[in-house]
C-alpha cells in the first residue's frame, strides 16, 4: 500500500494522527503560532461526539481552553468543583482543595472538551479529516514523515511533514512503529472494573463522592443539573444486560448509606457500560520525527482523573517544543520532549494506582486488607499533611515556567 499512486500530495510542517482532544488542542495551538497542521483520524465526528466520557479538568487545563480563545464555554455550562467527597466507615469527609491547596477542578464532559476544540478548528480554517481508513505513517526516522490515508469517498491522499505526531488513543498503531527492541512497555491489568450508568436525575451532591464500604466502591458523579453519571465497582467481564434498574439503584444506595442518611435522586437510567480500566505507558514518547502524546503513550485508570489532563498536558510541551524545532532549533528541540511529559505521566501514573487500590476491594482481599484500607484513608482525611496530598495529586501540580 505504501508504493500506491495517491490523489493528491500536500505538505505541512506537522501531521497529526488522531482527532480527539489531544490532537486538536495541539493543532490548535500550533495553528495559534501560524504553524499549519492536518489532522486526521478514523472516526468520524459524530462517532467522536456521541462516545459519552467524564471529564474532570486541572484549573490550569480550563484556563487553557479559555485563555487560548477555543471556547468560554466551559465558564458557562461546566462546575467549577472546590473540593471532594470521600465516604468510608458510613461517614462523609471532605477534602476541600481551596482551603488545602488554593486550587480547583472542572466538571466538564470530555466531550464537550472535544465539541469546542472541533468548532474552534473549524472556526479558525484548520485542516481536520474524520472518517479515514487505511491510514499509513512512512519514513518516521528520517526528516521527511508522510502520513498516508483513504478518504471517505474513496480517494487516496499523502500529506508530506516535517513532524508527524501520534495521538490515536489507546489502541495506537503510531505507537507500533516503534520497533520493539526499542520500546518499552509497562502496564498492569485491574482486576475489577467500573459499571457505569447515565441517569436522568437531579444532582445528589454538589461535588463527586468517592464511596468505599462494605458493599464495594462507588463514584457520584455529574453531568448536568438534570443528567447524572455514577460508577460501581464490578467483575471485568460483568454483563450489563445482567442489571435491571432496580438491582443498579439497589447496589449504588448501599454503597454510598451512612449514618448521616445519605441517598442518591433516583430517575431513569439512560445509559449502561462495563468500563474496564489499565494502566499503561510506552517509552520513548518521540522516535525519530514523531512524537507521541495522550493515550497513544498512556493511559491510567480514571479513580484519580488524570487520563485527558495528561492528555492535554502533552500537547501544551509538545506544541512548545516543536514550535522551537520549527522555529531553528531543529529536531534536537524535540529531546525535551519525553523528559518533560513523562515526570507528570509517572506522579499521574502513582496517584491513579494509590486511589484506585485505596478505594477498591481487590479479589483474595482479607479481612487485614479491609481494615487496613480503612486506616490509610483514615490517614488521608484525618491528618492535614494527608488532606493536602490528596488535594494537590487531584488537582494536579502547576505548570513549570518552561511549560
Amino acid at each position: 500500500m505504501a508504493d500506491a499512486i495517491v490523489d493528491t500530495v500536500a505538505s505541512v510542517p506537522v501531521a497529526v494522527v488522531g482527532a480527539g482532544p489531544a490532537g486538536l488542542m495541539l493543532a490548535h495551538l500550533l495553528g495559534r503560532a501560524g504553524v499549519e497542521t492536518v489532522v486526521l483520524d478514523t472516526r468520524t465526528r459524530q462517532e467522536i461526539e456521541t462516545t459519552h466520557r467524564a471529564g474532570i479538568l486541572e484549573a490550569d487545563a480550563a484556563r487553557d481552553l479559555v485563555e487560548t480563545g477555543v471556547s468560554e464555554r466551559i465558564l458557562l455550562d461546566g462546575h467549577e468543583h472546590e473540593g471532594v467527597e470521600l465516604r468510608f466507615g458510613g461517614r462523609p469527609y471532605r477534602i476541600d482543595f481551596k482551603e488545602l491547596v488554593g486550587a480547583s477542578v472542572w466538571l466538564y464532559p470530555q466531550t464537550d472538551v472535544f465539541i469546542d476544540l472541533a468548532d474552534a478548528r473549524e472556526r479558525d480554517g484548520g485542516t481536520v479529516h474524520f472518517g479515514v481508513r487505511e491510514t499509513e505513517v512512512l519514513d518516521v526516522t528520517t526528516d521527511a514523515p508522510r502520513v498516508r490515508w483513504t478518504a471517505s469517498d474513496g480517494t487516496r491522499h499523502e500529506v508530506r511533514a516535517r513532524y508527524v505526531v501520534g495521538a490515536d488513543g489507546s489502541r495506537s498503531m503510531c505507537r507500533d512503529l516503534v520497533p520493539e527492541d526499542r520500546r518499552a512497555r509497562y502496564g498492569k491489568e485491574y482486576p475489577y472494573a467500573w459499571f457505569g450508568i447515565m441517569a436522568e436525575a437531579p444532582m445528589s451532591a454538589p461535588e463527586l463522592v468517592y464511596a468505599h464500604s462494605e458493599h464495594g466502591f462507588a463514584l457520584i458523579s455529574q453531568r448536568t443539573p438534570r443528567v447524572q453519571r455514577m460508577y460501581f465497582q464490578c467483575a471485568p467481564d460483568e454483563p450489563v444486560e445482567a442489571w435491571s434498574d432496580d438491582r443498579v439503584w439497589e447496589t449504588l444506595q448501599a454503597r454510598v448509606a451512612g449514618e448521616d442518611g445519605f441517598r442518591l435522586n433516583e430517575g431513569p437510567i439512560l445509559e449502561k457500560t462495563v468500563l474496564r480500566f489499565r494502566s499503561f505507558v510506552q517509552e520513548p514518547m518521540r522516535w525519530g520525527s514523531m512524537a507521541l502524546a495522550g493515550d497513544a503513550a498512556h493511559t491510567v485508570p480514571p479513580t484519580g482523573a488524570r487520563g485527558l489532563n495528561l492528555a492535554l498536558h502533552d500537547v501544551k510541551v509538545l506544541a512548545g517544543v516543536l514550535l522551537r524545532a520549527l522555529g531553528g532549533e531543529g529536531a534536537a528541540a524535540l529531546d525535551d520532549y519525553q523528559p518533560r511529559a513523562l515526570q507528570r505521566v509517572w506522579r499521574a501514573q502513582n496517584f491513579s494506582y494509590w486511589m484506585t487500590r485505596l478505594l477498591h476491594t481487590a479479589p483474595g482481599d482479607t479481612p487485614f486488607d479491609l481494615r487496613r484500607q480503612l486506616g490509610e484513608l483514615d490517614n488521608a482525611v484525618g491528618t492535614r499533611a494527608g488532606r493536602t496530598f490528596l488535594a494537590e495529586q487531584y488537582t494536579g501540580w502547576p505548570t513549570a515556567p518552561q511549560d
